[in-house]
């Protein structure tokens, strides 16, 4: 299958044998599996009571609100607390997603295939959560909280089937949730030099603040405990809870956090931020301290405003050493620290262990362009010459000697799928030395595309919950897929319940040091190696 475990050149250990994994619930012949009326599945919540449903045994409840309609006079200020209901509340279906570009999503048919993306409505009433957990009673089990990725400007909650919590509550006896929460230039228009809020600029993660004190005050009445939650996103989800480790605001609401094929190590720029927010004021024709007009104008064209602003941005933030200008949390110091992040042993995230994973190919240039298969070594440092400048020849070489029986498309997978920045954060992360890190690299490919998808972005998402015959296009289905998934779901749910992954299937996984980089390989086989791109990682500085 190419670049796989093998690889890398190690042999490999035995693995190490799993515990007894509860299995998917099945019901006895043709039996009734789901179960909604008016007396099942009633929760309290703070603010009223919500009814949901029971399916296959795993009580789900969606759309709850955790914040107020974020439009008007809402918008750019810190999250609100919803207006409290007396009758019971439907929870049915999924909150809004909040407000992104929608046109043309689905405009690929590849990526629409593969990925499948659900979405409903979009309004700036997004600020809702979903929960799935095996019974409403005072057992008081782990809470995992998904952070969904699409950068900070676009995706939700339930993005992909791959997301769903059913059966990794079922597997793991856990209260799954996850939210959806502003994004983009509605999440994070830093407008305080403008005379907007002082907040403004960090709003989308203010957000999952309140989601998780939500969870803090509520969980506890679906059957989850408040003092062990373990927060967890991929891709810019990762950057969230990268961000999150350092608010001062989110300190106490979360015990353990894991960062999937993404990370932050500082907030954006506070003095671009705050241009930014000028330049938007001025593209909106309006002047400084008119918030109350740019809180009127429709949310798409906001959008639209803001994204020009961006634009004509753009050479000043060249100036600024800013290569991708945009949105997302700023270091104001305040909500957001300044500064790098991790750098303080006694910042409150100190305490909190972090596991981190990416993929061999989290950016794989031939899924649907089977030519390139056979692209020679030249070609390829011709490919990637834009990106890397004058330090492309040695670092394809680097990779080729590292990586020797790769073929030419795979290193060029490899190289611009590198590892420099989770190494980054795991240094940063384990130079706090008061807890652990791991580190995963996720190497398993699916038979799909001709075998050409590789260990793609997003793809060990549904490994981790249990999901693997739930996104078909990612996994193909089958026990192959299933077989790491319990090995890698085992692991995760061991984290969640007390901060280690050891005993859940994987071969003994040691904590992540930068002397020697230990990373667990996922693959069919998994193995623990030591910093096995090390020397071809050196070629990227």
């Amino acid at each position: 299958m190419g670049v796989g475990v093998a690889t890398l050149g190690i042999a490999h250990p035995s693995t190490a044998a799993g515990p007894n994994l509860p299995k998917v619930a099945k019901s006895a012949g043709d039996e009734q599996v789901l179960f909604v009326g008016d007396s099942i599945a009633v929760a309290k919540t703070e603010y009223g009571k919500v009814r949901g449903f029971i399916l296959r045994g795993i009580h789900q409840f969606l759309g709850i609100p955790y914040g107020a309609d974020t439009s008007g006079k809402n918008r750019f200020m810190p999250p609100q607390k919803p207006t409290a209901w007396t009758d019971v509340r439907p929870a049915l279906w999924w909150g809004n997603s909040a407000p992104q570009i929608m046109e043309k999503r689905y405009a690929n048919p590849y990526a629409s295939f593969v990925d499948h993306w659900n979405y409903d409505d979009v309004s700036e009433d997004c600020l809702k959560l979903n929960v799935w957990t095996p019974a409403l009673d005072t057992q008081k089990r782990p809470v995992v909280v998904w952070l969904h990725g699409g950068g900070f400007t676009t995706g939700n909650g339930i993005e992909q089937d791959g997301y769903h919590g059913e059966n990794l509550s079922r597997l793991g006896n856990i209260v799954f949730c996850s939210l959806n929460h502003r994004l983009g230039s509605l999440g994070y228009s830093h407008l305080k030099a403008a005379g907007g809020p002082e907040a403004s600029g960090n709003v989308g993660n203010l957000d999952m603040v309140a989601a998780l004190e939500w969870v803090k005050n509520n969980i506890a009445n679906f059957g989850g405990d408040p003092g062990n939650v373990t927060i967890i996103g991929q891709s810019g989800g990762g950057a969230k809870v990268t961000s999150l480790m350092n608010m001062p605001a989110a300190k106490g609401l979360f015990h353990k956090a894991v960062a999937l094929s993404g990370s932050s190590l500082a907030g954006t720029n506070k003095e671009y931020a705050e241009k930014l927010g000028l330049k938007i004021m001025e593209e909106a024709g309006l002047k400084s301290g008119e918030i109350d007009k740019l809180q009127q104008i429709p949310w798409r064209e906001y959008i639209d405003i803001a994204n020009r602003a961006v634009d004509k941005m753009s050479d000043e933030a060249k100036r600024m050493g800013i290569q991708r200008g945009g949105f997302s949390p700023v270091a104001d110091g305040t909500h957001v620290n300044a500064g790098n992040f991790f750098a303080d042993p006694n910042q409150f995230s100190a305490d909190v262990p972090l596991m981190l994973c990416s993929t061999f190919h989290e950016q794989n240039p031939d899924r649907t362009d089977a030519s390139l298969e056979s692209i020679s070594l030249a070609d390829v440092k011709e490919k990637i010459k834009p990106r890397f400048g004058d330090k492309t020849s040695d670092i394809v070489d680097a990779y080729a000697r590292n990586f020797p029986k790769a073929r030419p498309i795979e290193l060029w997978a490899l190289i611009v799928s590198n590892r420099k920045n989770v190494v980054a954060t795991a240094d940063a992360k384990a130079s706090q030395q008061k807890a652990p890190v791991y580190v995963a690299w996720f190497g398993w490919q699916p038979p799909l595309f001709d075998g050409r998808m590789r260990a793609f972005h997003c793809d060990d998402i549904c490994f981790w919950f249990y999901n693997t015959d739930l996104m078909l296009t990612h996994t193909g289905g089958g026990k192959r897929p299933r077989a790491l998934s319990e090995k890698m779901a085992g692991s995760f749910l061991n984290f969640v319940k007390n901060g280690n992954p050891n005993g859940g299937g994987l071969p003994a996984w040691k904590p992540y040091t930068t002397q020697n980089g230990e990373t667990m390989i996922l693959d069919d086989t998994s193995i623990l190696t030591n910093d096995p791109d090390r020397s071809a990682r050196k070629s990227l500085a």
